[in-house]
């Protein structure tokens, strides 16, 4: 009997909410650094945006409140580098770990952008399209305010050819939660 009641508290409970939902609006902000994924950047990039983060209607939570999660996180803002400028817009689907209250969680995914200006100075993307791939750890703080910070990598992986380079982003989120 002890392993039947272990079985029946491991096993996690599949959710499917009613409908998606907005989750959070934020603000944020960005700054390039080294790459730990591929080349050097040849300039130094900042993003500006505004987010919004979405509740799917897919959810995995354990009994003890901690578990899965998905979510849509899209933006738009502003890429500046090398004195260019460029318009931005992000989709994104993640997979959230974390508790089923939202104080904290950990998220990773990856979508795509389109961005009005792709050269920079030396640097170009290659082209409008660029793929992204995000990692991220939100955090409850006060209320309905919460902090982030995702790191994000904008790479076109070589669909406009071997000459484009992406940037790897370090980006700062101030968000208000439903």
């Amino acid at each position: 009997m002890g392993s039947a009641v272990l079985t029946v508290v491991c096993v996690p409970a599949l959710g499917l909410a009613d409908d998606i939902s907005l989750m959070s609006i934020g603000a944020r902000y960005a700054i390039s650094g080294n790459s730990p994924i591929g080349e050097q950047t040849q300039e130094d990039f900042q993003q500006y945006d505004v987010a919004a983060t979405f509740r799917m209607p897919w959810s995995w939570y354990y009994s003890w409140g901690w578990g899965f999660s998905t979510r849509l996180i899209t933006s738009a803002g502003v890429l500046e580098g090398a004195k260019d400028q460029a318009f931005i817009a992000t989709l994104v689907p993640v997979v959230a770990f974390g508790m089923k209250d939202e104080r904290f969680s950990i998220d990773m995914g990856g979508g795509g952008a389109l961005m009005s200006n792709y050269k920079f100075g030396a640097q170009t993307f290659g082209g409008p399209f660029q793929f992204v791939w995000t990692f991220g750890l939100n955090f409850k703080v006060y209320g309905p305010v919460g902090l982030g910070y995702h790191f994000q990598h904008y790479s076109d992986a070589t669909l406009y050819g071997s000459g484009s380079r992406g940037v790897d982003l370090h980006m700062f989120e101030l968000a208000y939660r439903f």
